[in-house]
């Protein structure tokens, strides 16, 4: 069997493949609240084969969503839907994470469809955030820099929503540590100009997402998996870089993080980033040489390339975004077309 339709197992959570879902936002709820759509766009992708199902940024406090659409899961009321998706999820195979997440200065924004612009105080909008009161584009508000008592409640609120992934029946979690959003902009020396135990120092820019992944870990299953998905390299001179990273990687491992979702960019709006077919991959191989697991992303759209990258031992999971957007049933079309046997929704096998 090929590489990338072999089981892979992180402690006691076995995948069926290494095929997983990135986490790619919706902006589809009300309120933080999964709805119907939510059932389909999750379960469809466990029905079409995927290994591991990694719900969106899912907002740890309301003022942590990037827009007004975001999941979120600051209360126990957001529970039982996501409860439904998930049960719907592993009944079909796969394995349910969710990714937790805090926008900080990206938050406040209309969803994509309606412009992505900051939402203004009277227009929808709320308070943002951040390290210090860096906007992220110079006509953004100024975010307002987290106080000591602000710092301990995001800390508190990444270890709660941990505590009702795990009632709402998620095996994996994903800590958000990439793409501009709250944890990344305490890492980068770009957005962080505190002077305080959180600034300056690469140690000290570390030291939330440490507390953080500490916090998370106090109430979350030691034999469920941990992720954490960082940006790489902040694609820009002064900025977070690979070398940061692979230094964070091997921290991380003493942390007992199990994987490093390995993206990159988002922390500076005007960095010049050279897209092309699988271009963060070797961020992703250049981290699994601390020996820690590594996910690769960015523009894999095709399984022959997939199985590459892990035949390469570049990577241990594939994370597909916008793939499995156009093509939910992604591992079944590759398992047909390599003629690998998988199994197939029972509902599904005429079309086998």
């Amino acid at each position: 069997m090929s590489i990338l339709l072999s089981p892979l197992t992180i402690k006691n959570v076995t995948l069926r493949n290494r095929i997983a879902m990135s986490p790619m936002c919706q902006y589809s709820a009300t309120d933080g609240f999964a709805n119907d759509f939510h059932m389909v766009h999750y379960g469809s992708r466990a029905a079409g084969g995927s290994g591991l199902i990694i719900q969106e940024a899912t907002a740890v406090l309301p003022e942590g969503r990037i827009t007004p659409g975001d999941l979120g899961l600051w209360s126990d009321d957001h529970i039982p839907q996501l409860k439904r998706i998930v049960r719907f999820i592993h009944d079909h195979g796969a394995v349910a994470g969710i990714q937790l997440a805090h926008a900080g200065r990206k938050a406040s924004c209309a969803a994509p469809w309606e412009g992505g612009r900051q939402l203004g105080l009277n227009d929808g909008g709320w308070q943002t955030y951040a390290p210090g009161n860096l906007p992220y584009i110079e006509s953004d508000r100024a975010p307002e820099a987290l106080t000591a008592d602000g710092i301990q409640k995001v800390i508190s609120a990444f270890r709660d929503a941990a505590e009702r992934a795990v009632k709402a029946g998620f095996r994996i979690i994903e800590i958000h540590g990439a793409h501009g959003y709250l944890l990344h902009e305490f890492l980068s020396p770009v957005s962080n100009n505190r002077s305080d135990e959180y600034g300056a120092s690469f140690e000290n820019r570390i030291r939330l997402l440490l507390e953080v992944i500490r916090a998370v870990r106090s109430v979350w299953p030691p034999e469920n998996p941990l992720f954490v998905r960082i940006s790489s390299t902040d694609w820009t001179a002064g900025g977070w870089t690979l070398e940061e990273s692979v230094r964070l990687a091997r921290i991380l491992m003493e942390h007992e993080v199990d994987l490093i979702d390995s993206s990159s960019g988002g922390n500076v709006a005007a960095a010049k980033i050279p897209f092309s077919p699988g271009y963060q991959v070797p961020f992703a191989e250049e981290i699994k040489k601390t020996g820690i697991k590594t996910g690769a992303v960015g523009l894999i759209t095709d399984a022959g390339q997939a199985e590459k990258i892990l035949s390469e031992n570049k990577a241990d999971l594939i994370i597909l975004g916008r793939e499995l957007l156009r093509n939910p049933y992604f591992p079944l079309k590759t398992a047909g077309s390599w003629q690998e046997e998988i199994a197939w929704p029972k509902q599904y096998l005429r079309a086998k």
